[in-house]
């Protein structure tokens, strides 16, 4: 299956059911956190390597690893968590304003409401990856755009800012909020990203020392332009 294809509800399913069974360890991201996580990294200010971000899904420590049946199981979860992440990719690079966060409903008194907090704990994981990085946005005008997924999200907030995240409708509203705040965050990244890192090629073979120099003289590269290299 081409990384592309966004997930279908029966692999979304198979996903979901991994990373809950007793073959994923104990502190494994669920859906909705590994969504918020990705998110973070989707639209963070620098490109975040597959290599790196993916042994965190599984836990915080190194022995957190899954235990696959084969290498086939592997390569097929491991392909769904990379096509979650261009889902969510192409939707910002695409239409922003239409990303969906993966939050969870619950009733409460009679009303269907949202909680987004686990996804928002999945957000703080991925800002975790290059923490310094972020500071721009947190010190910017638009810094009170952060403040839902600090709030749901953070190890630690205010005393006084405790009722605003415990009563489930201001929750709610935060999470309204937050949706609504997402595409500016991502606005305010794309022009501040930092490039991928790239490797630079050689476009023309390496002379070696007791090469004939390249420039035609009929002398050797190191009593030639390599001496010139040299100094």
């Amino acid at each position: 299956m081409q990384l592309d294809q966004p997930l279908s509800e029966k692999e979304f399913d198979e996903l979901d059911n991994f990373l809950l069974s007793d073959r994923s360890p104990e502190d494994a991201m669920t859906m909705d956190m590994l969504h918020g996580y990705l998110t973070a990294i989707a639209i963070g200010p620098e490109p975040i390597m597959p290599a790196e971000w993916l042994k965190r899904v599984w836990g915080q420590e190194d022995t957190d690893i899954p235990k696959f049946k084969n290498e086939k199981e592997e390569e097929r979860i491991l392909n769904l968590i990379m096509r979650f992440m261009n889902e969510v990719l192409v939707t910002f690079e695409v239409a922003p304003k239409e990303f969906e966060p993966l939050f969870v409903e619950h009733e409460h008194e009679g009303q269907t409401l949202i909680d987004a907090e686990a996804w928002c704990w999945g957000f703080w994981e991925g800002m975790e990856l290059r923490p310094g990085s972020w500071d721009e946005i947190w010190e910017s005008d638009v810094q009170e755009l952060m403040k839902p997924i600090y709030l749901l999200g953070a190890d630690e907030i205010e005393e006084e800012e405790l009722p605003l995240v415990e009563d489930p409708i201001k929750a709610h509203k935060l999470a309204q909020e937050l949706e609504a705040n997402l595409p500016t965050i991502y606005k305010f990244w794309v022009p501040r990203r930092k490039p991928a890192v790239t490797t630079l090629v050689r476009e023309e073979p390496k002379v070696g020392r007791n090469d004939d120099c390249p420039c035609g003289s009929g002398k050797k590269y190191k009593k030639c332009h390599g001496a010139d290299a040299a100094e």
